[in-house]
């Protein structure tokens, strides 16, 4: 089974993903508040995927996700943004993460984009 690490600075917004994902047949997730908690964790924890924002205190996700791929050139990153983030999108994605999802959440795409990256 894939392990998943979530990091937002919003409970609710981890906890929505974690539903949606749970349902879809995931069941090990591991959560972070902030970018220097994502890179911790991912250190270790060694996650299958990261799922991370990009807008957190203390360390961003762009960030996080330089230091990330630094440790692990391989690392599968997929990243979440707010309407209006394209140019810090683009860097994610320049930087090596594999997608991103758009906030709101829609479930079908959290689900079908996880399912990209790790399929069951």
């Amino acid at each position: 089974m894939y392990k998943i690490l979530l990091v937002d600075d919003a409970g609710f917004m981890r906890m929505m993903i974690k539903n949606y994902l749970t349902k879809a047949g995931y069941t090990d997730f591991v959560e972070g508040e902030d970018g220097a908690q994502a890179v911790q964790l991912y250190q270790q924890e060694k996650p299958d995927l990261l799922i991370m924002d990009i807008t957190m205190p203390n360390m961003d996700g762009i960030e996080a996700l330089r230091e990330i791929k630094k440790m692990d050139p391989g690392a599968r990153v997929v990243m979440c943004s707010a309407m209006g983030q394209e140019s810090m999108v683009m860097e994610a994605i320049t930087l090596g993460a594999m997608d991103f999802i758009v906030k709101p959440f829609k479930e079908e795409r959290i689900v079908q984009t996880v399912n990209k990256v790790l399929p069951l």
